[in-house]
């Protein structure tokens, strides 16, 4: 199975290049194109109660879709939003991907939800991650530009929690107001932040869902405006 990424990095596809017999899982809705030589198979990948998790509480649809190549064939895949895709690999390891990040990734690697305890995202970017664990080809998607980083045993960082797309488990985190004072919290745009330390890599957007929520809201016509 071969990746290729064109578009990059505003309008990102990601293509997947199968040989016979191979097979994908993407979220639903991910597919943008595909060769006549793929079947799909919809289902609740593993299991019910796995797949209300990642519905309910990670932000992903209940149904996953699988890509079979009955020959050598091609399958694209694109985020609802624009920005930019990676392909990334666990390493057999565990990684926690924030919601809208997953796009698909082989059967081999096992997804799934996790619950962060008191120190994960009290935001509404998710308090409920989807964990991927194993080995293989992961691919990602972000909201605008993708950055990748790496910190070393003990080493710090600080993300806002709307631009962080994924992290390997290794990283110790923690969800921390953004200044020093409820007054910067609040009315200082920032709100909160995760507050990372390594060893292990992670993965950053340039744009946030929220953000840009929170500007275009104000603006939209209401139901009196619009009718006067």
């Amino acid at each position: 199975m071969q990746f290729e990424i064109t578009h990059q990095p505003s309008y990102a596809i990601t293509e997947a290049k199968l040989e016979a017999g191979e097979s994908i899982v993407a979220e639903a809705g991910a597919m943008v194109t595909m060769d006549p030589g793929i079947e799909i198979e919809t289902k609740a990948r593993g299991g019910l109660l796995s797949s209300l998790g990642r519905s309910v509480f990670g932000g992903e649809s209940f149904f996953l879709n699988t890509f079979k190549a009955n020959a050598s064939s091609s399958v694209r895949f694109a985020p609802s939003l624009p920005g930019d895709m990676a392909v990334v690999d666990p390493g057999g390891e565990e990684m926690l991907v924030q919601s809208g990040g997953f796009i698909a990734a082989t059967p081999d690697l096992t997804i799934d939800t996790k619950w962060g305890g008191s120190k994960t995202f009290f935001s509404s970017e998710g308090l409920i991650m989807l964990r991927v664990q194993g080995s293989g080809p992961l691919v990602l998607a972000s909201y605008g530009a993708m950055d990748q980083y790496q910190l070393a045993a003990g080493e710090e960082f600080v993300v806002d929690t709307g631009h962080l797309v994924a992290f390997d488990a290794s990283i110790g985190y923690e969800v921390v107001k953004a200044g020093g004072s409820l007054k910067t919290t609040m009315f200082g745009g920032e709100g909160l932040v995760t507050h990372l330390t390594g060893p292990g890599r992670f993965i950053t957007q340039s744009r946030s869902q929220d953000a840009f929520l929170s500007w275009l809201i104000p603006r939209l016509p209401t139901t009196t405006s619009a009718g006067s």
